[in-house]
């Protein structure tokens, strides 16, 4: 008997357990051109909420 073709699949991405306030950011696509160059520079490709999060994160540290 074969294996089920669902054996061969990835397992998805998971939702952290907190979630958060639900933010809506429209960007120019100049900006989202940047964001996704940055993100694809990064070691594990965060996708790209994740990358805005960590770009805002950064952004706030920087700004102590």
């Amino acid at each position: 008997m074969s294996k089920s073709s669902r054996d061969n699949m990835k397992t998805p991405k998971r939702r952290p357990p907190v979630t958060g306030d639900l933010v809506g950011v429209r960007v120019q696509p100049e900006m989202a051109k940047e964001i996704d160059d940055w993100r694809r520079k990064q070691e594990d490709l965060p996708g790209r909420p994740e990358a805005i999060r960590r770009l805002v994160e950064m952004g706030l540290k920087g700004k102590k």
